[in-house]
């Protein structure tokens, strides 16, 4: 079974973001101790967007479900909870089909 990706796009304040920023960094470690977490990292805009990506993998759909509906369901709504500064927060889902790594 391949893993599956969930990407938050976040559209937020420009005055927000360090906010933002400050509050994932407060929540470390938060994700990793979930069953079926892979991966996560918080994208900062550079070129091309002003959108801030929230990208995390689980090893599947069920397990990122179930990380939703547990225990951290509330921390995580707190998060987001940033109005009027987070204008509107997008999921996106993808399966992993291909992947690479280092070779040597």
């Amino acid at each position: 079974m391949a893993s599956v990706v969930k990407i938050n796009v976040l559209t937020l304040s420009a005055e927000q973001r360090e906010t933002l920023e400050k509050r994932f960094a407060g929540r470390l470690g938060a994700v990793e101790r979930s069953d079926g977490f892979e991966w996560f990292e918080l994208l900062r805009p550079v070129e091309g967007t002003d959108d801030y990506f929230v990208y995390t993998r689980w090893r599947s759909e069920a397990d990122f479900q179930a990380w939703l509906a547990g225990p951290m369901r509330d921390a995580h709504q707190a998060l987001f909870a940033m109005k009027p500064a987070l204008f509107s927060s997008t999921v996106w889902s993808f399966d992993v089909v291909q992947q690479a790594g280092p070779t040597s």
